[in-house]
């Protein structure tokens, strides 16, 4: 299992960071919202243990994002607010469990291990196409061998263009696939991810754009 601990409370995340390891358990640790949202978007994490009141980014904010861009590690929430109301709202933004300070720390192992089962156990078969290589199960993209870090829309675009096997993909079903139903087909974001993944990935260019119809790799 690996598992992210975002804590301000350093003693306290070192704490346990270190009990977990002992339970055979793979640990990042980062102190801050932002250094959360990096981390869970770049590496493949089965649960992250989240501080509700984190500094630069609030823990709240970060399981919202985390939840908007699909990271499909379960979240436990973690915050000194016990009470129903504040369960309730850590809930209702996506959280997947919910465990008050102070804890007992065996409490935090088996509800760890308890997520873990529930996350997703089938791995997609690895992707190659045009001298690139994806394999959504380890979220790593290769360009003739070179990694290409992607950001998760990136990745997402790029999974769905290698999936349709050289047809033309349109700038919609690009967003039915790769975005929320909350987004706006009269957006610019299929048009400025493809730019962004067109650059990361190098050259030659692999992505074609097919005027009036979409994209084409």
């Amino acid at each position: 299992m690996r598992v992210l601990i975002a804590e301000d409370e350093r003693v306290l995340a070192d704490i346990v960071a270190t009990g977990l390891r002992r339970e055979a358990m793979a640990v990042d640790v980062v102190y801050d919202g932002d250094a959360a949202l990096e981390r869970a978007t770049v590496n493949d994490y089965d649960v992250i243990v989240l501080d509700r009141d984190l500094p630069e980014v609030h823990g709240d904010e970060v399981c919202r994002r985390l939840v908007a861009e699909r990271i499909p590690a379960r979240i436990i929430m973690l915050t000194a607010a016990g009470d129903l109301r504040s369960k309730v709202e850590g809930l209702s933004i996506g959280a997947d469990d919910y465990l008050p300070k102070p804890f007992d720390f065996p409490e935090l192992v088996a509800r760890l291990r308890a997520l873990a089962r529930r996350a997703p156990q089938a791995v997609p078969p690895v992707l190659r196409r045009a001298g690139i290589t994806l394999d959504p199960g380890r979220r790593e993209v290769f360009r003739d061998g070179r990694y290409v870090a992607l950001s998760p829309k990136e990745f997402a675009v790029l999974d769905v263009l290698m999936r349709a096997g050289g047809t033309v993909v349109s700038a919609e079903e690009l967003l039915e696939k790769a975005w929320d139903e909350n987004i706006s087909y009269f957006t610019n974001s299929v048009r400025v991810t493809v730019m962004t993944l067109r650059k990361k990935l190098g050259g030659p260019p692999v992505i074609e754009t097919v005027t009036g119809a979409g994209y084409r790799l």
